[in-house]
């Protein structure tokens, strides 16, 4: 059977662009699971499979409905042990952990603001009004403050990534030998940037520019499916 992965976007149904269903999606085809895409907009999330989270991805596995994309992974790891794993092992799943954090504290914030502007552009009107006001109370900002910042955090996107660059000296991904469900969550991070902004945060022959080519790659090329914004 099928899983359905209810996936963001905006106008275009096209090009999902949320980092955390772009981790969801990396964790499906990691698991050589056939899933399909269901595209929702900002403001239908909340009628997702009944109201069942404030958020996606959502996935229906069957009966299962899960949210969350950490929770996801770790339930195709417990439902599908006999597929690829995500983790590796208990300690594979705690430094994903420690991944996300880092990623959702260190990376996130920064992307926000540079892509804030263009992810608005990219929804229908009824969206806009939702996204806006409520991504400027996250932020503190007001769309123009968060604009005038845009180019100092392209700036120092880089230093960010410095902690994964050293890593990268000694292996050839997060998770080691092969890739882990860690090495998604910081794709999808530069996902989101890479198919909605045209920024350009990742500098040829980098470590790590070499890796999210890398990833791009995996799975048939799944994260390259979406080409990146013009």
């Amino acid at each position: 059977m099928t899983i359905i992965l209810h996936d963001l976007v905006g106008a275009d149904p096209a090009r999902p662009f949320s980092p955390h269903c772009w981790k969801a999606a990396m964790a499906l085809a990691h698991k050589g699971l056939a899933f399909e895409r269901s595209n929702v907009c900002f403001t239908k999330v909340p009628e997702v499979e009944g109201g069942v989270s404030r958020t996606v991805p959502v996935i229906r596995d069957g009966s299962q409905v899960i949210s969350d994309s950490f929770l996801i992974a770790a339930y195709l790891e417990e439902t599908y042990p006999d597929r690829p794993s995500l983790f590796s092992g208990e300690g594979g799943q705690a430094m994903a952990r420690f991944v996300e954090a880092w990623s959702q504290s260190t990376l996130h914030p920064a992307l926000s603001m540079i892509a804030l502007k263009e992810i608005h552009d990219s929804l229908d009107p009824e969206d806009q009004a939702y996204f806006l006001p409520s991504r400027e109370v996250r932020l503190g900002k007001t769309l123009e403050e968060i604009t005038e910042r845009r180019e100092a955090e392209i700036a120092g996107f880089s230093a960010r990534l410095t902690p994964l660059r050293v890593m990268l000296k000694s292996q050839p991904w997060i998770g080691g030998s092969s890739p882990l469900f860690a090495d998604y969550i910081v794709f999808g991070a530069l996902q989101w940037v890479r198919v909605i902004s045209s920024a350009r945060l990742l500098e040829e022959g980098d470590a790590v520019t070499d890796w999210f080519e890398r990833c791009l790659d995996l799975h048939d090329g799944l994260g390259r499916s979406v080409a990146a914004a013009g």
